[in-house]
């Protein structure tokens, strides 16, 4: 027995042994050729399932969809009723850790790229060099953008963190997050490419790019109006050449088609989150990344009371939001129906839950549509009015929307295009994003903070009652939240942050 000790005390430390290749994988032999980089830039697609996964029985979307007006829920939630979100809330924790998540694997992937060209032992081509920079810069740009609607004084972080000297970074300022979005998305519009093979469908194009760079500048204006009016004219400018450039986008006839299994990555996708069911036996509680187990699926139980949601509470339309279309608009029957089921006080959600494909027990091969074109031509008009174009066009953009909605019916019809008050077309374009953006990501919650920052519409006089925020909450205190807030509207920066990183200032409220 002693001999075999000795022996094995002697042999483990001689330098040979020491010398030898690791079991697994390293960051050392790894970052070596096409084939690993476009695995790292997997994986930081992948790393997307942490926001729209099952999650446990707590998924994540109620931080982004019940702040608007669109959706309402009798539950418990604080989005809903603005009352009662704190700092340590699980949401908002939650998505913290996966957005910087998905920025860190970008960063580490972009550094990877940078010392390339100086490593004999990397073979990269130069072609997979520029899409996959293209898109670790496009995803991080989509946290950027999350993080400053969210939050706004968010850190940036662009760069590999790789010490504890340079673990903590203080909070941003102003609109830098977006700023960095939309560098990052000049340089990534360069070098990503127009289009994938088939097998390759989902990851970001150039007019992925585009879009979300539009967006960004759309939004920056609308933040900087009030301040800074020639400089908010510039960046709806600068939007509407963004949009321009998206040239192979359509809207498709149905617009169903945007929230069905059947249609995905249509004409109309400009990026949407590839959602999948793993073959066999799938465990919905892991939130599985890389390897044989990752599952990519999206979950969508909480507008049709599966799962989690049973004899629960779940989200429906608001009244609002029913009063919104006329009737005989076709995108009523898209997005909610009239029902007798006492947990949806009249009307149950069905986007994305009508034609949902392949389903498990929690979840859905369904993909979340992130940025489509109609979201872009309705941007695009909105740039056009507000930078003093012509009016008549960004009518006609509304237009292709309704046109599209009604299909071979008549309802909507379409708006007079030789309207002149912009006060009047503005609020067009405010009324059809609302009904054909609805439910959808986080769009309405984002909209209506902007529209606040650039004076388009007083949050501040907004109440719970059906021209308001149209929610069902008998506690309902937007009023308090916005004024504590300091009309800022942002979220409290989550603990996980706050009690690691003491050069945080915690965001008003």
């Amino acid at each position: 027995m002693l001999v075999w000790m000795f022996s094995f005390s002697f042999n483990s430390c001689k330098e040979s042994n020491l010398d030898l290749e690791p079991m697994a994988e390293t960051e050392a032999s790894f970052f070596k050729d096409d084939y690993q980089f476009f695995r790292a830039i997997v994986g930081t697609y992948a790393k997307m399932t942490d926001i729209f996964w099952f999650n446990n029985n707590n998924p994540r979307h109620y931080v982004w969809i019940l702040p608007g007006d669109d959706l309402t829920t009798r539950g418990g939630y604080p989005f809903e009723s603005f009352n009662g979100i704190i700092q340590s809330e699980g949401g908002l924790n939650d998505l913290w850790i996966a957005y910087y998540r998905i920025i860190s694997r970008a960063n580490v992937i972009l550094e990877k790229i940078e010392e390339a060209p100086g490593d004999p032992g990397v073979n990269i081509t130069a072609e997979t060099s520029e899409w996959i920079k293209g898109e670790a810069l496009f995803l991080r740009s989509l946290m950027y953008y999350k993080l400053w609607n969210f939050w706004g004084t968010a850190p940036l972080i662009n760069k590999r963190i790789k010490d504890l000297a340079t673990a903590k970074t203080p909070n941003s300022t102003g609109t830098q997050l977006l700023d960095q979005a939309i560098e990052d998305l000049t340089l990534a519009v360069t070098i990503l490419p127009d289009s994938w093979d088939d097998i390759y469908t989902g990851r970001a194009t150039r007019e992925s790019a585009y879009g979300l760079m539009g967006k960004c500048l759309v939004f920056r204006a609308c933040y900087n109006k009030k301040t800074d009016a020639a400089g908010a004219t510039a960046d709806y400018t600068a939007a509407i050449s963004a949009f321009n450039s998206i040239t192979t986008r359509t809207l498709v006839p149905g617009f169903g088609d945007n929230f069905s299994f059947a249609a995905e990555n249509n004409s109309e996708s400009l990026f949407e989150w590839q959602a999948g069911l793993q073959e066999g036996f799938e465990n919905i509680w892991l939130n599985n990344d890389f390897g044989q187990n990752m599952s990519m699926h999206s979950y969508w139980g909480f507008f049709n009371c599966e799962w989690s949601f049973w004899a629960g509470t779940p989200f429906y339309p608001t009244q609002k939001l029913i009063n919104a279309f006329e009737a005989g608009d076709p995108r009523i029957d898209e997005s909610f129906v009239a029902t007798e089921d006492g947990r949806y006080d009249g009307f149950q959600w069905v986007k994305y839950t009508k034609n949902i494909g392949p389903q498990g027990l929690t979840n859905s091969a369904n993909n979340p549509r992130i940025l489509r074109y109609a979201d872009v031509l309705l941007l695009k008009a909105e740039a056009i009015l507000q930078s003093g174009g012509s009016k008549s066009a960004a009518i006609d953009l509304i237009n292709q929307i309704r046109t599209r909605a009604r299909g071979a019916g008549a309802v909507p019809a379409d708006l007079n295009n030789g309207e002149t008050d912009a006060q009047v077309i503005m609020q067009w374009i405010m009324d059809e994003r609302f009904r054909e953006l609805s439910g959808e990501d986080d769009h309405r919650w984002f909209d209506l903070k902007r529209w606040h920052y650039a004076g388009y519409i007083d949050l501040g006089t907004w109440g719970s009652e059906a021209n308001g925020f149209s929610s069902v909450r008998t506690d309902f205190e937007f009023t308090n939240w916005i004024n504590n807030t300091a009309g800022k509207m942002w979220f409290p920066i989550p603990s996980i942050e706050t009690d690691q990183n003491e050069l945080i200032v915690q965001n008003p409220g």
